[in-house]
């Protein structure tokens, strides 16, 4: 008797393609299309209404069912409030590792069980080891563990990453095997909420700003912002700072008094650090390390790192090689090799 396996399709190549290798496989495939945001963009269209055209017109290549599922409302609880909560504190937040935790890999998992599926799939690039321990996906350059270490150890029991063995350039090829009409579709990227639109822009509509002045950090005013939380750590694009000399970059910020510090030069002093505060941890592992390595944003290079724990959710996290740019209320993931050990966000 055939098993049955629910896709969440997003209308992109990688879910489409993970269809057609799980129909192969001898799967009984439900194909479910997730619905988290219902604004037009600037242009007027509804990029989630194109993608559930393109996931239509992949089920019908492949004779499997679909499903649309409205999870608005528990998006904007669990996800976007989330998001706007930590823009106000200063932080730089990552809503698709929270849309992983709370919505695809919990909400969206117990909707598939209702349906009668045996297993949930997913088109990230990730793997699943034979103690289901979540590993790297096989492209360097699109493994998507980063974005998964916070989902809770259980849910990958009955889980199935139809890609993760595979490179993008296969993907498309295998794509363009069966017909498919997302072959050669561009990859999706930045915040899906956000779109095509500016990233200020959106943000103001929900959380008023305030302008303040850009610092060095001997005190000298050189320019003025649209409010602190518009920028991150490392940011050099989008200051409207210029002058003789290197480029500006943003080194520090301080949310309570308004102020973005800035420094020039791309390797400022400022700008590295060799400890982290990393809070909120969650492991996929029984036994935390006390040495690894870690990613403090994704598709950097594995840095190696030791820990030092304060209590059982906080750690300090030491670098053998000072890091660029690390940025608060982004992700610490943690690696051994391929294995992804779990993670925090850097406070």
């Amino acid at each position: 008797m055939k098993k049955t396996v629910a896709l969440g399709m997003s209308g992109g190549v990688d879910s489409s393609l993970s269809a057609a290798l799980l129909k192969e496989q001898g799967f009984d495939v439900i194909g479910l299309f997730m619905k988290n945001w219902e604004e037009k963009d600037e242009t007027g269209a509804c990029q989630s209404q194109k993608d559930y055209e393109d996931v239509l017109r992949c089920a019908d290549v492949l004779n499997i069912p679909v499903y649309s599922i409205n999870f608005v409302e528990e998006y904007r609880d669990r996800v976007f409030n989330s998001f706007l909560k930590d823009l106000k504190k200063g932080l730089t937040p990552n809503p698709d590792i929270l849309c992983n935790r709370e919505i695809k890999f919990d909400l969206f998992l117990e909707k598939a069980k209702t349906l009668g599926a045996e297993f949930l799939a997913t088109g990230h690039y990730c793997r699943l080891g034979p103690k289901k321990e979540l590993l790297k996906g096989k492209d360097p350059n699109k493994d998507q563990s980063y974005f998964l270490h916070a989902v809770h150890k259980k849910a990958f029991e009955n889980v199935i990453f139809p890609v993760g063995d595979l490179i993008k350039s296969d993907v498309r090829k295998l794509a363009l095997k069966y017909e498919l009409p997302t072959a050669t579709k561009k990859d999706s990227t930045g915040i899906c909420f956000i779109g095509k639109r500016n990233f200020k822009d959106f943000v103001s509509n929900y959380l008023g700003y305030a302008q303040g002045p850009f610092q060095t950090l001997d005190g000298k005013t050189v320019g003025t912002h649209d409010g602190a939380a518009f920028y991150t750590i490392g940011q050099r694009k989008g200051l409207g700072l210029g002058g003789e000399g290197d480029a500006w970059y943003v080194v520090q910020k301080d949310i309570h008094r308004n102020i973005v510090f800035v420094e020039r030069g791309e390797d400022h002093p400022s700008l590295f650090s060799s400890t982290l505060l990393a809070t909120n941890l969650h492991w996929l592992v029984d036994t935390p390390p006390s040495s690894c390595s870690a990613k403090v944003r994704y598709r950097q290079s594995d840095q190696s790192c030791h820990l030092s724990w304060i209590d059982s959710q906080t750690a300090k996290v030491t670098f053998d090689i000072p890091q660029r740019a690390i940025t608060p209320g982004q992700s610490i993931v943690f690696y051994d090799q391929d294995v992804c050990l779990g993670g925090g966000i850097i406070s």
